[in-house]
């Protein structure tokens, strides 16, 4: 038997057309009310097209820092993705250690800016 799922994502605009609050609920989640989110990504892989079909968004008090964080945290979870998904742990491994690399540059160009 077959089971459905819904995901529902709800972005208020702005006058301008800017996100100033994204929420979410899952069918599944445990979770009683929406949930908030200053920032999300969302892909889909095209398998006709054989490409990637995006949305991200933010809305307008998401930090610079907390988006250096939400990418670290995203390129490391798809590394896991990855090694699930294809069993290349080598390759899981290189992710990780951009990911790293990414994070580290981050911070030093944010003293750069900010001595």
């Amino acid at each position: 038997m077959t089971h459905k799922s819904n995901i529902s994502i709800d972005v208020l605009l702005d006058e301008n057309r800017v996100p100033e609050l994204i929420t979410w609920k899952a069918t599944d989640s445990t979770a009683d009310m929406d949930q908030r989110a200053k920032a999300m990504l969302l892909a889909f892989w095209d398998g006709a097209d054989k490409s990637a079909l995006r949305i991200d968004l933010w809305t307008k008090d998401m930090m610079v820092d907390e988006m250096a964080d939400f990418y670290y945290q995203v390129l490391m979870t798809m590394a896991d993705t990855l090694l699930r998904a294809t069993n290349q742990p080598e390759l899981t491994q290189e992710m990780k250690q951009y990911a790293r690399q990414f994070m580290n540059r981050f911070k030093e160009l944010q003293l750069q800016q900010n001595p």
